[in-house]
């Protein structure tokens, strides 16, 4: 009787493990946490900063860090949500000449591509549109994971004259600078991939 060489014993004995261990899930990040999350900017008025928010937001997403090239999201902000620091600044903000929250209750980013840079910083591209304009936009992300839990933060600034925010005597851009800095934060939790 022939025996098998060692070698052909041990590769199937490795394979055997291989098919009978247990299936590892892979982690996805996709339970927004809202309460966690924050979307705020800094304008500056007259060359004095100027801060504020967006109370309402909402978000879909999908990051699975062992395919982050294969990330999803998508943004979608409540306009009429701005607090941008008194009762007065937000009902300007709201009105024809900036956000026209009537007619353009929301703005939307859609992420179209997400390029690993390495460690954990991601590079985001995709579609913004503000006031019923919509145009490219790209960002850098930190990704920062503790156990379930993930944040995405970064920051980018805007010019507004890109999308038509300050019509009419706030187009100066003496009064109210161009570029808006905007920051946020998404936390989300994970679940297993399907």
């Amino acid at each position: 009787m022939k025996s098998w060489p060692h070698s052909l014993v041990l590769s199937c004995a490795f394979a055997t493990l291989v098919t009978l261990a247990p299936t590892a899930h892979a982690i996805e990040f996709n339970q927004l946490q809202l309460g966690k999350s924050s979307l705020s900017f800094v304008s500056k008025q007259m060359n004095v900063p100027v801060e504020g928010q967006f109370k309402s937001f909402r978000s879909r997403l999908a990051y699975d860090p062992a395919k982050p090239a294969a990330a999803k999201a998508e943004l979608e902000i409540d306009m009429a949500s701005i607090d941008a620091g008194s009762k007065d600044a937000n009902d300007e903000v709201a009105g024809k000449a900036w956000f026209n929250t009537k007619a353009f209750p929301v703005a939307k980013f859609v992420a179209t591509s997400v390029k690993p840079l390495g460690g954990n910083r991601l590079e985001v591209a995709g579609k913004m549109t503000i006031k019923g304009k919509t145009l490219d936009l790209s960002t850098p992300i930190t990704v920062t994971q503790q156990g379930n839990t993930a944040s995405f933060d970064g920051s980018l600034v805007l010019k507004r004259a890109d999308y038509g925010i300050g019509d009419g005597i706030w187009a100066d851009f003496g009064t109210v600078a161009n570029e808006v800095q905007i920051k946020f934060r998404l936390v989300a939790t994970a679940a297993a991939a399907k």
